[in-house]
């Protein structure tokens, strides 16, 4: 055989095995990993309604909550033989989807034998939206278990999710697993049902409203519109415990629209999500009561609801109100700020920015005095000077009384001289620099 002959063969065995190559790939491409993938699906059956579609796009935080707690009558029966439809809010779009279940404050094993996922026909409404019904898969497979203090995420299914709507998460267990993990100031209204109504698209077996969230701690998307995730971290005044049910005026929610309509007008910012990590009572340093303990403190969860979030550019800090009010001694504003610059510290190391919030005043509250006054002003010193955070938002500044800097503007309290009107969470988010959105985090403060 000549040398050309021999390199004309060689090259046609090559060719041979890049074809046969790249119909192996095409065809374990086209295999999900769901239960209804065609590598289980059974011969003969219809295509699968949650495959998902080849797309591009990074994955992001859409909406995300804490788990608070073990929610108070649970502890035995969980939520056994029951529906649980949690309607939550996108901030970002995608074009594929998964969401994480925890089982925290779970004493037993929680066993999932099916999860759904739509988008809402209607505002307040248990009804899904026609043609979105998707089934949910874990590993493949359309149960899991999830172990008492774990979580799990499940597969991605392919859903086209708008920015800026309510979207359906619902679990069915046949099991008793108590008490159930909850965040309970959803100012969200969701929906129970008896008996396993997962993919039930009319809505009209989920007879029983809740105020609470279970199991769903977080949403992400497959997002063309977003690069990034901005994590907020914070209590009450972030978990949005005084805004309208059912609204979404949370701080959070206005920062995010405000974001997206700047980068609309044109602006050069960053293209980044925005989802919640507030509870509300949280303090930095001190747990709740419990084991694993109930409200744990922002050191003990930022681990868990800020550094294991998906794709995490940004955190905002606003934390160290509740150190102040629920310490039955006068606190230490030296240990509150150096509970914060290891929060700092921690994010750093994983290169994300951080920006903190002076705390706003609270004249007028049942928890008010002159001493605590006096610590609250000296955390805000050291927080203005730059010694704490990469930025700063100044809501003290913002919604204070300018007659009276002790205590809110009238119109920003909701009237128990804490927590914000929703004039006043609108404030926050407007005097949000989205500038400080921008860059990274810096070698050292």
């Amino acid at each position: 055989m000549t040398r050309r002959r021999g390199y004309a063969l060689l090259s046609a065995i090559i060719a041979l095995i890049v074809a046969l190559s790249g119909a192996i790939y095409v065809g374990v491409a086209a295999d999900d990993g769901s239960a209804d993938s065609p590598r289980h699906r059974a011969a003969g059956a219809p295509a699968p309604r949650n495959a998902a579609p080849a797309s591009t796009g990074t994955w992001v935080g859409a909406w995300s909550a804490s788990p608070a707690g073990a929610e108070p009558g649970t502890e035995t029966e969980g939520m056994a033989g029951r529906s649980v439809r949690n309607v939550v809010h996108a901030s970002v779009g995608g074009t594929s989807a998964r969401i994480t279940l925890s089982n925290l404050y779970g004493q037993s094993p929680l066993t999932i034998t099916h999860a759904s996922i739509a988008l809402a026909a209607a505002d307040d409404s248990a009804a899904a939206a026609v043609g979105t019904m998707r089934r949910l898969t874990f590993g493949g497979n359309p149960s899991v278990v999830v172990p008492a203090g774990g979580q799990v995420m499940s597969d991605a299914v392919g859903i086209t999710v708008a920015h800026d709507s309510d979207v359906l998460v619902t679990t069915y267990s046949p099991t008793r697993s108590g008490p159930v993990t909850y965040h309970p100031h959803a100012r969200q209204i969701s929906y129970v049902a008896d008996g396993d109504l997962t993919e039930d698209t009319t809505g009209t077996g989920y007879a029983e409203q809740t105020p609470y969230w279970r199991y769903l701690t977080a949403l992400d998307v497959l997002s063309n519109e977003s690069d990034g995730t901005v994590v907020v971290l914070g209590d009450s005044l972030t978990d949005g415990i005084t805004s309208t049910e059912g609204a979404n005026h949370r701080w959070t929610d206005v920062l995010s629209e405000r974001l997206r309509t700047a980068i609309e007008a044109g602006r050069d910012l960053p293209r980044y999500s925005v989802v919640n990590q507030g509870i509300s009572g949280n303090q930095v340093l001190a747990n709740g009561l419990g084991r694993p303990a109930d409200n744990q403190s922002g050191l003990g969860r930022f681990g868990r609801d800020v550094l294991s979030r998906t794709n995490v550019k940004v955190v905002v800090i606003d934390l160290g109100v509740n150190d102040i009010l629920r310490n039955p001694r006068l606190a230490d504003p030296d240990k509150i700020l150096d509970g914060l610059r290891t929060l700092v510290r921690q994010a750093h190391a994983r290169g994300i920015k951080v920006v903190g919030a002076t705390l706003m005043p609270f004249q007028g509250h049942r928890g008010y005095t002159g001493a605590r006054e006096g610590v609250r002003q000296q955390i805000n010193a050291a927080i203005r000077d730059g010694k704490v955070y990469d930025a700063v938002v100044d809501f003290d500044e913002a919604l204070r009384d300018p007659y009276n800097p002790r205590r809110l503007r009238s119109d920003y309290d909701s009237g128990d001289h804490l927590h914000p009107s929703d004039k006043g969470y609108a404030r926050m988010a407007e005097v949000f620099d989205l500038e400080d959105l921008k860059g990274a985090a810096p070698a050292e403060l």
